[in-house]
């Protein structure tokens, strides 16, 4: 490949120092850097070793420095309220400052952590702005969480004061949240001193004497505070991430990396400048949220939007054309299944024609594989470069992407195309050794890391050692597979327990799942492995029909079969497929397969955390029974 992207990657990992210097050229330091990459103790590698930040200095008070005071900083879009609100950034600025000096007030000051369990309001990105300000560590726990996975964060994090709000809104209901923390609060070992919360409209929490205060009440009578200097190294927040039981795993951000690296990718990766509209359809309880609602937009003098509500029965499958349509938004980042939900209760995009999507120049999707179908069918009815891009809450930014702001390179359907600067991405065997060009093996990151990624694990360097670095020494194991192709695109098929070995074959169900998605029948869909006495392992099929579909479902699996079997031959061995009303999913819309499988094979499996629905398990389980599996 040759081109202006090839000469600027290969310079990013030639010259890493250099190249992340002149970065961080773009953000303001109280006191720069004595080191850019400090390696000294590797497999720690720390960025911007000795420069002297704030955050939240750089997301708000510069902008207002420059003249940007009264732009639009943020805009909250709740259909689910019927409200919309724009908070200029010097509204912002001065909300979150007081906010700040009310946790000031209540004894927060540097290092000290600060859990936010909040809904998609205003107040939750204020929230991580105000710790930000005074140097306090945040940690967001996804609002209405179940109070047992709240209090093992509590115990891990050891928070001093926990922000929260009367309650959240999911579609119609409304879910109270002082009872959920309440009882986490109980169970856990660790006790807050304070918990600061805001009532809602929608419904008035009781406080505790002597432990709850008022949000409003607070940061009326506190004195504003100003931002304050941290270290670079010094850790920005700590993200829980999905699906952990027992011990949770704190993913680590540090200040100075992740800001010089947000700032970049928001013109390298997404074009967009200041002044423009972004809009990250995601929720402030995922790293979509914290690195691209609030810190990425905000540090690059975005408008960023800010919606409570879901991509379809909010009120119709039309929701994300009207916000695109009211608020000019430039460029919108969402998770594929957003679109395959928009898909099947539209397929044929009828909504789009009520709004003017002339201000939309692309779309990024991203939190799971892109099927080449849902990809195109948006490309097609948007008419805009629909992007798939690959990263994970330990990243922090995206790990590969079509550069748009650098150049647009040719899209290849299944491929989140080429690696991000400073990432030198290699397809390894099982002991390690770099496999040749289209051949699948572990994905996995030569050390050291670009900025903005996890540097450890909150008071757990073993466990960031054992989890992401020891299987590959020199590496950071991604835990996808894939390979690149002859021209360097990059094609993640699966997780590394999502490549099934079928009589010796190993076969990657991301690739069945694609063929699946093609079928114009299908909404979405899952392939999964399960035990076989012969084979080791055979796949399984699950599809969700789009809404309107009347044929039969055996006419439809007949169909499928025969797809799979052609596209990628009898070696896959799949025979097997069943229709199912819906898929159990994380709240960021991950398909939960593991669990799946483990249900199918018979054996105990822990709900997730992350489960939007729990009750959706016993459905698949009922439907594993019907067609012979989950005895």
């Amino acid at each position: 490949m040759t081109g202006r992207y090839q000469e600027i990657y290969e310079r990013s990992i030639a010259d890493k120092e250099g190249f992340w210097a002149e970065a961080a050229e773009n953000i303001s330091w109280y006191k720069k850097w004595d080191r850019v990459l400090d390696d000294s103790n590797a497999p720690f590698y720390r960025w911007f070793v000795g420069g002297k930040v704030n955050t939240c200095y750089n997301a708000l008070d510069r902008h207002i420095e420059n003249g940007r005071g009264d732009q639009a900083a943020l805009i909250y879009d709740s259909p689910v309220t019927n409200t919309v609100q724009t908070f200029t950034y010097s509204h912002l600025r001065d909300d979150v400052a007081r906010l700040a000096g009310a946790l000031h007030a209540r004894g927060v000051t540097k290092g000290d952590r600060v859990i936010i369990y909040m809904p998609m309001i205003p107040q939750a990105a204020m929230a991580m702005l105000a710790c930000a300000r005074i140097g306090a560590i945040h940690s967001v726990v996804f609002g209405g969480f179940a109070s047992n996975e709240l209090a093992t964060r509590i115990n891990d994090a050891k928070p001093k004061l926990i922000l929260t709000a009367s309650c959240g809104i999911e579609g119609s209901r409304v879910i109270e949240y002082k009872p959920l923390l309440d009882k986490a609060i109980a169970m856990a070992d660790h006790k807050p001193e304070s918990v600061i919360l805001f009532q809602r409209p929608q419904s008035d929490a009781l406080l505790m004497d002597g432990r709850d205060y008022d949000w409003e009440v607070e940061c009326a009578k506190a004195a504003p505070s100003d931002c304050v200097p941290v270290d670079a190294t010094d850790p920005l927040y700590i993200l829980y991430t999905s699906g952990t039981t027992g011990q949770p795993k704190g993913v680590v951000r540090d200040n100075g990396g992740h800001m010089v690296a947000l700032n970049w990718s928001m013109k390298n990766i997404y074009d967009v400048d200041a002044g423009d509209v972004y809009w990250a359809a995601s929720d402030v309880g995922w790293v979509v949220g914290h690195s691209y609602i609030v810190y990425a937009p905000l540090l690059a003098g975005c408008t960023t939007v800010m919606y409570e509500g879901k991509p379809v029965g909010t009120p119709d499958a039309g929701a994300f054309w009207r916000v695109i349509s009211q608020h000019k938004v430039k460029v919108l980042f969402t998770a594929p299944t957003a679109f395959r939900a928009i898909k099947r209760d539209d397929p044929k995009a009828a909504h789009m024609a009520n709004y003017d999507l002339g201000s939309l120049k692309a779309l990024y999707l991203a939190g799971e594989r892109s099927d080449p179908d849902t990809l195109q069918w948006a490309e097609n009815s948007l008419g805009v470069p629909v992007i798939d891009h690959w990263w994970q809450t330990e990243t922090g930014w995206s790990i590969c992407a079509n550069p748009r702001g650098i150049e647009l390179l040719p899209i290849k359907y299944g491929s989140p195309t080429v690696a991000a600067c400073g990432w030198d991405v290699q397809v390894l065997d099982e002991a390690g050794k770099p496999l040749e060009r289209g051949q699948i093996g572990a994905l996995a990151a030569k050390l050291p890391l670009p900025p903005g990624t996890l540097p450890t694990l909150w008071q757990n360097d073993d466990r960031f050692k054992s989890s992401y670095l020891e299987e590959f020494p020199g590496f950071y194991a991604t835990g996808d597979a894939g390979f690149i192709d002859e021209d360097g695109y990059i094609y993640v098929m699966s997780r590394t327990d999502d490549i099934i070995n079928v009589a010796g074959h190993r076969l990657s169900t991301g690739g069945m799942e694609e063929v699946l998605s093609s079928h114009p029948d299908v909404a979405e869909c899952a392939v999964i492995g399960v035990h076989d006495d012969l084979k080791g392992q055979l796949p399984l099929g699950f599809i969700v029909l789009k809404s309107g579909v009347t044929r039969p479902h055996d006419a439809i699996l007949a169909e499928v079969v025969a797809m799979v079997r052609d596209q990628i031959g009898p070696v896959a061995a799949f025979k097997k497929a069943t229709v199912v009303e819906r898929l159990p999913k994380t709240r960021s819309g991950k398909i939960l397969r593991k669990t799946m499988r483990s249900i199918a094979d018979g054996e105990s499996y822990n709900t997730p955390a992350t489960i939007d629905d729990p009750a959706i398990l016993p459905e698949i389980a009922e439907v594993l029974k019907e067609i012979g599996y989950a005895k």
